[in-house]
């Protein structure tokens, strides 16, 4: 496995500023007992630093193997340690090459930027999620959560297995989709390919819309379980929970408007309904700070430019890389193992840094990003992108399951820097190994995979070809 796929640190402990999303920028080494990172002059052995907190990161050009437009990077921070407190250490030269930060709106435990009446006076204790450990200091409490993200959900369903009441506060609803979708199979599995991605780009949104909120619904009625928002299901990114409907009904979890103000030992609502509650917590969201980062990167209104979302393009020499700090409609890990293998490469001089002009006509501020067409992007710049027509003219029965079948991360083994020889077999064999877990009762009729219709996959054949010259 290369080097690159293990460039995700471990998260820092909640302390301070510093949020769960906080990575240590390091490689880990295989099957040796420390962490790596890499500088100008080589790499450089940290050790075991798993508690620490990065206070600095800057640049300068003292370093004889860098050159004098501040190439070299060094890091000051401090370790708490069990024994005698705490040390301050400070690393020279590490290239970063894995930054996330986050932290709560308004500096906790007074959230004050939250504004909400009556919040001063509450006699009950109060939270944000990223302070949530467990349920057990709520048994038998009653519970208000702030928001419908997936952390706020995901804390609801949780807590309602321990809590006397759970209410659940959202300010507009929303979709929430399930991970185990038609037949059994992974939601990702079924609707993560290239042929219904290009079908999303061909039929209007509205349709789209319409279909995927009738599935959802056929699931479960969304107006009924007080759910349903004003947007459509795909203008804005998905909640997934598999229980929520369940907790729901079962009235573990009870839907609310959004919070009005508080009183002493109760929530009003904005609907006037009034419900006593011990505690509060609110999954309200994150805001990125890079305090550390000596002014190199700047955060405007929770916006970060970024080339690619992941090279600052005002620095002279890409020597910092941004791991990560996306949001995809997908797996993140996929994403991130790209990113990695692309930073590397400009790290180690084989990939040049795109033109400023290039950035300037293709920057997004947004962090969101599509599953299939990003990780393209990321694999035009690796050289690693699948060619499609290639494949459909060599070896069609790998093209069709890169078409129709799930995107995973092997279909970028399969050409150019870092290609795996047995990357066309994972492709080929991904549903055996999906399937194989499930498989622990024989029974006469055997499970089959989600049927496309022919004629559909020969409409898309079709279809991806003549995308995929528009790709050349």
């Amino acid at each position: 496995m290369l080097l690159a796929e293990h460039l995700l640190g471990p998260p820092a402990p909640h302390q301070g500023w510093r949020a769960q999303h906080w990575w240590w920028p390091c490689l880990w080494v295989p099957g040796e007992n420390a962490w790596r990172a890499f500088s100008c002059g080589g790499p450089l052995w940290l050790g075991n630093r798993l508690e620490h907190t990065v206070t600095r990161v800057w640049q300068d050009g003292t370093d004889p193997g860098c050159s004098s437009t501040g190439n070299a990077w060094h890091q000051t921070g401090s370790a708490a340690e069990f024994w005698d407190g705490s040390m301050e250490f400070s690393t020279p030269s590490p290239v970063p090459s894995q930054a996330r930060g986050s932290h709560p709106p308004a500096p906790h435990p007074s959230m004050a930027s939250l504004s909400l009446p009556g919040l001063e006076k509450f006699e009950g204790c109060y939270l944000h999620s990223r302070d949530y450990k467990n349920p057990q200091p709520f048994f038998g409490k009653r519970v208000v959560v702030v928001g419908i993200g997936n952390s706020g959900i995901d804390i609801a369903v949780e807590l309602s297995h321990t809590a006397k009441q759970v209410f659940l506060s959202t300010r507009r609803g929303s979709w929430v989709l399930h991970r185990v979708a038609d037949n059994g199979y992974p939601f990702d599995y079924n609707y993560g390919t290239r042929f219904l991605h290009l079908v999303q780009n061909v039929v209007p949104k509205s349709i789209l819309n319409f279909f995927v909120e009738w599935k959802l619904n056929a699931r479960f009625d969304h107006t009924l379980y007080g759910l349903k928002p004003k947007h459509g299901v795909l203008d804005t990114h998905p909640t997934v929970n598999d229980d929520l409907p369940n907790r729901i009904i079962s009235g573990r979890v009870r839907m609310k408007p959004n919070v009005q103000e508080f009183t002493e030992t109760s929530a009003i609502f904005e609907d006037g309904t009034r419900e006593d509650v011990d505690a509060v917590v609110f999954a309200t969201g994150y805001s990125f700070s890079f305090p550390f980062l000596d002014g190199c990167v700047k955060v405007v209104e929770n916006q970060i430019p970024l080339y690619k979302f992941v090279f600052p393009p005002d620095l002279e020499k890409p020597t910092l890389a941004f791991i990560g700090l996306i949001q995809p409609l997908g797996a993140i890990m996929p994403i991130s193992e790209l990113q990695s293998r692309w930073a590397i490469r400009v790290f180690k001089g084989k990939s040049g840094k795109p033109a400023l002009w290039m950035y300037v006509k293709s920057q997004r501020h947004t962090i969101q990003v599509d599953y299939i067409p990003y990780m393209d992007e990321l694999a035009c710049q690796l050289g690693v992108k699948p060619n499609l027509l290639s494949l459909f003219l060599t070896d069609p029965r790998l093209a069709m399951e890169v078409a129709f079948g799930p995107c995973t991360p092997y279909q970028y083994r399969l050409r150019g820097p870092g290609a795996w020889a047995g990357a066309r077999e994972a492709i080929l064999t991904q549903q055996q190994r999906i399937l194989k877990p499930l498989q622990t009762r024989p029974v006469e009729e055997s499970t089959s995979a989600p049927a496309i219709p022919l004629i559909f996959k020969l409409i898309g054949a079709v279809a991806i070809l003549a995308a995929v010259f528009a790709y050349l």
